[in-house]
């Protein structure tokens, strides 16, 4: 409820809330750049406002009534909450980056190439992208956006559908002139064959995986180099290392260049995506606010 014109005014109750939090008016006329004899005057044209009394002059100072306890917890809760206010919405105002929690994988080959886009619209803007391949926690602390690879939107009512892609062999176009066409699941399970880890809870396939899912009688072989994180496999896949698994949308830039082949014949539809998930929705940033807008322009 707002003050009306009969409740005391906001200059009595912020003087009474000095002397209270003092107990003493010499204290906080001297904090408040007043005089002890005008503090005690504001103080006594309170109490009869209200017709209550609030402070019991004591020896150098004074106490506080039960009536004037409770109007000082009053005062100094809502002052509090007005501070607290002030510092959110000056941090709103000045603040000039964002936290991105994603994996390496989106990082590097989706994010990083997109990014001189966003900063030559917003230069003020601080990207700061933590990454990891482990599946990302999407509550973690400090993180205002988690980028997740999910299946399905995540249970989350401020998530969207970044992209979603095929999955398919990729390789160099040096290994492929090397062993020649693949036309066959056997052939294409003979090839050095490159393993991106444990991660097939986490909605990567491995080669196990893709066979099966592509109704093939075939066995891979083991494969020759296997890594703990997806920019690392790309990259050997780049240096005619072996074949890896591509991910539409993460390395379609990189077989448009040339850099790497992709056998789409041997594509597999995936129902995994990236989601751009809001950590804290309510919690209201311009810079956050900028990155969302852009990336969903992506």
């Amino acid at each position: 409820m707002l003050l009306t014109s009969s409740s005391p005014s906001a200059q009595s109750l912020l003087i009474f809330e000095a002397a209270a939090r003092h107990l003493n008016f010499t204290a906080a006329a001297r904090e408040i750049g007043s005089t002890q004899s005008s503090v005690s005057q504001q103080m006594r044209g309170l109490e009869r406002k209200l017709e209550l009394q609030l402070f019991k002059r004591v020896y150098r100072g004074v106490a506080l009534t039960e009536p004037g306890k409770q109007l000082y917890d009053a005062v100094e809760s809502g002052f509090q909450q007005m501070a607290n206010c002030l510092e959110a919405l000056q941090k709103t105002r000045t603040r000039l980056y964002i936290n991105v929690a994603t994996d390496f994988a989106f990082a590097a080959f989706w994010l990083l190439p997109r990014l001189p886009q966003f900063r030559e619209l917003h230069p003020g803007i601080e990207v700061r992208i933590v990454s990891s391949q482990d599946q990302i926690d999407h509550t973690m602390p400090d993180t205002d956006i988690s980028i997740v690879f999910a299946k399905g939107k995540p249970n989350n009512l401020h998530a969207h559908l970044l992209c979603t892609g095929d999955v398919f062999p990729i390789c160099s176009p040096a290994l492929l002139k090397q062993y020649g066409p693949v036309e066959s699941h056997k052939k294409l399970a003979s090839l050095p064959l490159l393993k991106l880890g444990d991660y097939t809870n986490q909605g990567w396939l491995d080669w196990r995986g893709f066979f099966n899912q592509r109704r093939s009688l075939v066995k891979p072989s083991e494969p020759v180099l296997s890594f703990n994180n997806y920019t690392l496999l790309v990259q050997a896949a780049i240096a005619g290392q072996g074949v890896g698994l591509g991910w539409g949308n993460l390395v379609d830039d990189l077989v448009d260049s040339g850099v790497l082949r992709a056998l789409r014949s041997f594509s597999l539809n995936s129902e995994w995506g990236y989601y751009l998930v809001e950590v804290n929705a309510k919690h209201v940033l311009p810079a956050k606010q900028h990155f969302v807008d852009w990336l969903l322009t992506q």
